[in-house]
């Protein structure tokens, strides 16, 4: 199943991030990271449809990606590393 696809759950609507904007950034990944706070959960970057870049979180588990977190991008979840 492709990310844009996974349910979204009530959780991931808590910041105001529409249903369109999630699975277009998830359509449109830039970067990803893990989430400190949870193995299993996996935080995608992408813009949204105003090009607004949002961080999506998505837990992955035995039953298929389900997409539990959307909110605007905070840039020390993304980094590049240096060279």
């Amino acid at each position: 199943m492709a990310l844009w696809h996974a349910p979204i759950v009530a959780s991931a609507r808590d910041h105001g991030v529409a249903d369109d904007d999630i699975r277009h950034a998830l359509r449109n990944i830039i970067a990803t990271a893990d989430d400190p706070h949870d193995d299993d959960v996996i935080l995608f970057l992408g813009p949204d449809r105003a090009s607004n870049l949002i961080e999506i979180g998505v837990l992955v588990d035995n039953d298929g990606p389900v997409i539990i977190h959307a909110m605007p991008a905070r840039p020390r979840r993304f980094h590049r590393d240096k060279e």
